[in-house]
């Protein structure tokens, strides 16, 4: 790993300590006293939506504070910039609506543009993603599917302690952001949930994931084009298709991925450990500096595959078999 990269990882150790104590005395806004409801049934979307606004434009450092109980949440889009930094801490639950209402939606809970984000807690989020799985597997002309915790343009963030449920798609997005841990998560959907990615990264750059569970129907960790300077550190995958790069080299012009480690890891029941693909296709983009090290394999179909050829579709490049 490169120095930058050692650099960076003890910054935000520090930085997580720090943060701890920071929550302790910032301005607290609980969201039930926005009109939230730990009941499980009524629509706490707007007043999770207020509770951010009010901490967002503070001119002191704040805690949103979703407190014991469970909070029905639909689709909601937090955005900064914020004032100050703004922690987010979920102790209770957070449950989805019908997935007739979330899923004509990208994303569930997402973070837009915000700089110094924490979002720390022992509370659960939870999709409950099932009936839309049902639906896709009976091929009803579902709609795609919403990806259940989005970070978009976000700078300077920890994600510690996120527990996420039977997420529709995505567990976990994150697109062009810099400067992101997340650490001991759990997120989990069964083996035969469709597209359920733990976490899928692309244009960002100093990603970090440690010290975390993840076993969904699909990659428990996919790194997309633009990806730089990403370390995977004690994760423990399966079931899943493993940790995934790629697919890279399917547009002409398409940014690469460099600088990537996964070590003391281990994979159970899983299609793959660690896999690199790649289309067969003129492009620009390269795949490089990649380290895996320390990895236990238990019942893993391909260990460690380099998919040269990958084409999961019948459109294939000429010369290329599915």
């Amino acid at each position: 790993m490169p120095k930058l990269a050692v650099l960076s990882q003890t910054f935000f150790l520090v930085l997580n300590i720090a943060t701890l104590l920071q929550i302790c005395i910032a301005k607290s806004y609980n969201v039930g006293d926005f009109g939230a409801m730990a009941d499980g049934k009524t629509d706490s979307s707007s007043a999770l939506s207020k509770a951010w606004a009010a901490a967002c434009s503070s001119d002191y450092e704040s805690t949103v504070l979703v407190p014991q109980g469970m909070f029905l949440v639909n689709s909601v889009s937090l955005y900064g910039p914020c004032k100050k930094k703004v922690h987010l801490r979920l102790l209770g639950n957070i449950v989805a609506p019908s997935y007739q209402s979330l899923s004509n939606h990208q994303s569930w809970i997402s973070f837009n543009n915000v700089d110094g984000l924490s979002f720390i807690g022992s509370g659960t989020i939870d999709a409950k993603g099932s009936s839309y799985w049902s639906c896709k597997k009976q091929q009803r002309g579902c709609p795609y599917g919403a990806r259940s915790f989005s970070l978009q343009g976000c700078n300077n963030v920890l994600v510690n302690g996120l527990k996420s449920f039977d997420s529709e798609g995505v567990h976990i997005s994150i697109n062009q952001c810099n400067n992101i841990t997340m650490q001991n998560l759990i997120l989990t959907a069964p083996d035969d949930s469709p597209n359920t990615d733990g976490i899928h990264i692309g244009n960002s750059n100093f990603v970090s994931v440690l010290h975390s569970k993840i076993g969904t129907g699909d990659d428990c960790i996919s790194i997309g084009p633009g990806t730089k300077n990403m370390w995977m550190d004690h994760i423990v995958c399966g079931p899943g298709h493993g940790i995934s790069i790629g697919s890279i080299d399917g547009t002409p012009r398409e940014e690469g991925v460099e600088d990537i480690e996964v070590k003391n890891s281990v994979f159970r029941n899983t299609d793959n450990g660690v896999r690199i693909k790649t289309w067969a296709k003129p492009s620009n983009a390269t795949v490089m500096n990649v380290k895996f090290t320390n990895l236990v394999m238990k019942n893993v179909t391909n260990p460690i595959i380099i998919d040269q050829e990958y084409c999961p579709q019948s459109n294939c490049p000429k010369g290329v078999r599915t």
